[in-house]
């Protein structure tokens, strides 16, 4: 395996890498079309929608919260996940250089 250079790009480009790369699993796709969908929810809640066991769910919001995609807050034995719009903002702006741009072939 090669060797990551992560020194030789900028911030941002390590940071679009990053969110990418936590957004490559269908898994973690399904669980931010549920919190788009509820707007915040429960970690329970999570589990009893998504066909995984407990574990792998778990693992999946860790992932995404490392990302900085989703925001983690806990209430006494419970913790509430909702999206962090700031970090959906960026992936916005970056899709929409792409979608702008004139490509002349």
């Amino acid at each position: 395996m090669g060797i990551i250079k992560k020194d030789k790009f900028n911030e941002n480009q390590n940071n679009l890498a990053s969110i990418f790369k936590s957004l490559g699993h269908p898994a973690r796709i399904a669980i931010i079309e549920y919190l788009l969908k509820t707007q915040t929810c429960v970690t329970n809640e999570i589990i009893n929608e998504i066909p995984l066991a407990q574990s792998t769910i778990l693992q999946h919001l860790k992932e995404l919260q490392n990302a900085g995609l989703i925001i983690g807050n806990i209430e006494g034995v419970k913790i509430y996940f909702c999206l962090n719009n700031e970090k959906f903002f960026t992936i916005k702006q970056f899709i929409d250089e792409i979608i702008n741009i004139k490509i002349e072939c």
